[in-house]
């Protein structure tokens, strides 16, 4: 019973009919913050929500009959697991922030779709690369931030004034959000050399060190998709083994029937 039930919800037709349940649902949620629209169809966007969440809880039910307790130990499946409970949390007092988490749900498309799982788990092979870079970026956050307080703090206290306003407008300048115009400019009016403090600190930070971040991500989506096509390698190979091993068995089989006739 439980084989059948793996197979069917486990079926690439199942898969896509859960993929388009859950594009399906976004955009109910997106009509939900339209006032107009809830005034006039509220009942029955509510109605497929729930009707969405619905085919949601019931697809998690049947993975748990299919799996039983195997079902948790793939992290997709506690992925999907805890994106539905969340929106079965009653919308009551403080847990009403959980109910417009309802969202989240969107989130699903990752589950199920392996290009996607790909990417994210791509991501979170380099987090422990990513994690050294940004220790080093929070070092050369905290030098610069310090030497900026005590240059520029005395006559730009609100961008300078405290070390927590320094990193601020630093990570500002890092983001090129108006870096030049807005902030360096107007402090080269009263310090001419300021340049000379600024630009290095924007060409590390931006141009080095955010690059380091995108060439882990880069490298660790590379690992995974070699590492996706030499498990898919390694299956053809096992599957080719097996039939010829079957076809030897066969072939040595042969002589002996011959003799007995």
């Amino acid at each position: 019973m439980s084989r059948a039930v793996e197979r069917f919800v486990y079926d690439p037709a199942v898969g896509r009919f859960i993929t388009f349940v859950i594009l399906f649902n976004a955009a109910v949620l997106g009509l939900e913050t339209s006032a107009g629209i809830m005034a006039r169809f509220g009942g029955l966007i509510t109605a497929l929500d729930r009707l969405c969440l619905t085919i949601f809880v019931i697809e998690i039910l049947l993975k748990l009959a299919a799996r039983r307790f195997g079902f948790f130990r793939d992290g997709w499946n506690v992925f999907d697991f805890a994106i539905v409970g969340i929106a079965l949390v009653p919308a009551a007092q403080g847990l009403s922030v959980l109910r417009a988490m309802r969202v989240l749900r969107l989130l699903r498309i990752v589950s199920v779709t392996p290009r996607l799982r790909r990417v994210v788990e791509g991501f979170l092979s380099a987090l422990p690369g990513m994690a050294s870079v940004f220790v080093l970026m929070g070092i050369i956050f905290y030098i610069f931030a310090v030497i900026a307080t005590k240059l520029f703090g005395q006559d730009f206290p609100e961008w300078f004034g405290t070390l927590g306003r320094s990193i601020y407008t630093l990570f500002q300048m890092m983001t090129l959000d108006s870096w030049s115009t807005g902030t360096v400019r107007p402090i080269m009016e009263v310090f001419p050399w300021a340049w000379v403090f600024f630009v290095p600190f924007v060409l590390i930070t931006t141009f080095a060190v955010m690059n380091l971040v995108v060439g882990l991500i880069v490298n660790s989506l590379q690992d995974a998709h070699h590492a996706e096509e030499n498990q898919a390698t390694e299956a053809y190979r096992d599957e080719v083994l097996a039939r010829l091993q079957a076809i030897e068995k066969r072939l040595s089989q042969r002589p002996g029937d011959e003799d007995r006739g």
